[in-house]
């Protein structure tokens, strides 16, 4: 519902104060939505997804701030290889380089934490607590607890 994607029984969303469905272009341009699948082309490499994502932001990916991601999310030496031969944790940590990337001030993220070893879960609580820093948004969904910097969270328990 959040990103528009679930119909609202009662109520709206409101982005800036207006409907998300009275500005949707303008709404999509500050959100970064990611699901359970990682949203790779596997038939790409690593780069060409960076770079195919970047191209939807309408971003271009300069070659520095690639390197940069690329070694902070333990893909160095991997931009050529293909995805599809990566394992399923790698591809996470691509999926999360492109969230790295994002210009969007709105994250949107459903189990990122998935297919994370203990360096990968702080690597990405590190950059969700960035991004509060600077002002930006996360709505987040998890089974585990994770602290996510000095921002305190809003948590909202679903039981069944």
């Amino acid at each position: 519902m959040v990103c528009g994607l679930a119909p609202i029984d009662s109520g709206q969303v409101l982005w800036n104060g207006t409907p998300i469905q009275a500005q949707r272009d303008a709404f999509y341009q500050e959100l970064f939505y990611l699901g359970h699948a990682n949203a790779l082309q596997e038939s790409m490499t690593v780069m060409e997804n960076l770079r195919f994502r970047c191209a939807l932001a309408g971003t271009a990916l300069a070659g520095e701030a690639a390197q940069d991601v690329l070694v902070r999310f333990g893909l160095k030496g991997r931009q050529n290889q293909l995805v599809r031969h990566l394992s399923q944790g790698l591809k996470r940590r691509v999926a999360l380089s492109r969230l790295a990337l994002s210009p969007a001030r709105l994250w949107v993220l459903d189990e990122p934490f998935v297919a994370m070893d203990e360096a990968g879960v702080r690597l990405l609580a590190d950059l969700i607590a960035s991004h509060l820093g600077q002002g930006g948004l996360a709505v987040l969904t998890s089974h585990q607890q994770v602290d996510i910097g000095a921002i305190p969270a809003q948590i909202l328990e679903l039981g069944a």
